[in-house]
């Protein structure tokens, strides 16, 4: 990786600022010659004809939605910064999910700002970053300008592309800093910079509510920054409780999402005698390559965990051997270009066969997934599935002499969590924990609605050195994991391409099942 050579001098006054030179040991100078030279003799890529990107129809419905819940105040939506990975190296950029179901843009540093018409409704601006100056050397001696990191659109071709007003981002805290004092609201989290800039509107008074605008002492300045912390809470909040119910082109991605990892697991299993040779990781690097050829990324760390790594519920080291006779549980999801993942599990016998106690437990989880599914469908509470799943895997291992029952007393107390701790599954989407701020009535304590996507996901844990079981367990994890959108009339498995019951898998294994093409 080479080093940007540049230092910026920045004027305050919201234009391109003037870079110059790097003055130290390991940058090359920069001569009047060369710095004249670069900004000649380029050919004119300015303006391309750019068609609108396929979400805009559902983007700008979603964008009219939002705006119905917050008549007459100033939203603020930021897309989120580059994060330091280490000295002067970033991370990949992915957006804020928010930003990204509101606008449809992939775009470091962007923000929409909603802004009250005085007739009522929004006018939605995209103030992004600009395409790189020329002129003033930005786009050759900014580490991040074009000649670094690659053409950006120009702000008419994002306009065209997004079907919104666009500006450019360096102005806005200038604009805020301009505009009439209205109740204003930030997502959170993103962008540190912009959520000073409207703290100082709210201090300015009139930008936050009825809270600002008047004299306060410390106590009364402490309860004006927790009542502004609660109206953004609430913004974030109804952006979630409209994520809940996807629209008929999240739903077309997510499958999407789910056929690639679908493909993404075939990999893997063709991998196992490499994976064998080496360790987790090359399973981990191979459903990596389907994810980054088909799609932006994992949705999320891949948990490629082998024989008693595969009690540790998050397990992410991936460092561990891969072993025949043991099982290979792996939780991992392709996420699209458009930022929508998967999340699927299957646990694997190594050398292509269970063991008797293997499938045993094997067969325990898979029946208590077959419960959880059936109980997903409209007017269902979000709870069922979980409470359905829970109740099969209590049963057995009260049949296994692991749990003193009766069930009820089991289910009531919660017994069965010792081996089997986590929930039976959550909503997904733009993220894989999606609408995890949506309020609790509608969400956990709610009932299921057509549109919602979850994933149904029991599984049994018996750790190595848990002396409440037999020894033959000790050491055994499986979870089965699918995804599942609820229907009008019940509900469809997104994943059900893969296979499941445990003669499946052994088949699959055996090479009697391959993943559908893309």
């Amino acid at each position: 990786m080479t080093e940007h050579q540049a230092e910026t001098d920045h004027d305050g006054t919201g234009e391109a600022p003037v870079f110059r030179p790097r003055k130290n040991g390991q940058a090359q100078a920069v001569s009047d010659e060369l710095a004249a030279w670069m900004r000649t003799g380029w050919a004119d890529t300015e303006m391309r004809d750019l068609g609108p990107i396929e979400q805009a129809p559902y983007t700008a419905k979603r964008r009219a939605a939002l705006s119905g819940r917050f008549p007459g105040e100033r939203l603020v939506i930021p897309a989120g910064t580059l994060k330091t990975r280490s000295n002067d190296t970033e991370y990949p950029f992915r957006p804020a999910s928010d930003y990204v179901y509101l606008s449809g843009d992939a775009a470091d540093g962007g923000c929409l700002v909603f802004d009250p018409r005085p007739g009522g409704g929004h006018l939605v601006t995209a103030y992004l970053r600009p395409r790189s100056n020329r002129g003033n050397g930005e786009f050759w001696l900014d580490g991040h300008g074009e000649l670094w990191t690659g053409r950006r659109d120009s702000l008419t071709e994002a306009g065209a592309l997004l079907g919104l007003a666009t500006d450019d981002v360096r102005r806005l805290p200038e604009v805020l800093g301009e505009a009439p004092d209205v109740p204003t609201r930030i997502v959170r989290g993103h962008d540190p910079v912009l959520e000073e800039v409207v703290a100082g509107l709210r201090a300015r008074g009139g930008a936050a509510g009825p809270e600002a605008g008047t004299e306060t002492d410390t106590a009364d300045a402490a309860d004006d920054a927790h009542a502004a912390a609660r109206r953004d809470e609430d913004l974030a909040i109804a952006l979630h409780d409209q994520r809940l119910v996807k629209d008929e082109w999240e739903v077309a991605q997510l499958q999407q999402a789910v056929d690639s990892t679908v493909r993404g697991f075939g990999d893997v299993v063709a991998a196992l005698p490499q994976a064998r040779a080496t360790s987790e990781r090359y399973i981990e690097g191979t459903f990596f390559l389907r994810a980054r050829v088909e799609g932006n990324d994992v949705g999320y760390g891949t948990i490629a965990a082998s024989g008693p790594n595969a009690t540790t519920l998050h397990w992410m080291r991936n460092d561990g051997p891969v072993r025949e006779g043991e099982l290979l549980l792996l939780d991992a999801g392709v996420e699209t270009r458009t930022f929508y993942t998967a999340d699927v599990t299957r646990t694997l016998p190594i050398s292509g066969t269970f063991t008797g106690v293997q499938r045993r437990v094997y067969d325990l989880v898979y029946a208590a997934q077959e419960a959880g599914i059936a109980a997903v469908a409209p007017g269902r509470p979000f709870t069922a599935y979980h409470e359905a799943a829970q109740r099969v895997l209590a049963e057995g291992l009260i049949e296994w002499g692991l749990l003193d029952g009766p069930v009820d007393r089991v289910v009531e107390l919660g017994l069965q969590r010792r081996y089997t701790l986590h929930g039976t599954g959550h909503m997904l989407g733009l993220d894989v924990h999606d609408c995890a701020v949506s309020r609790t009535e509608l969400h956990l304590y709610g009932d299921l609605l057509p549109g919602m996507v979850l994933t149904v996901e029991p599984g049994l844990y018996f750790q190595p050195d848990d002396l409440t079981v037999p020894e033959e367990l000790r050491g055994i994890g499986v979870r089965i994991e699918d995804d599942v959108l609820v229907t009008a009339e019940g509900n469809r498995v997104l994943s059900a391409a893969l296979p499941r019951t445990a003669d499946a898998i052994e088949a699959w294994l055996a090479g009697g099942w391959t993943p559908p093409a893309a």
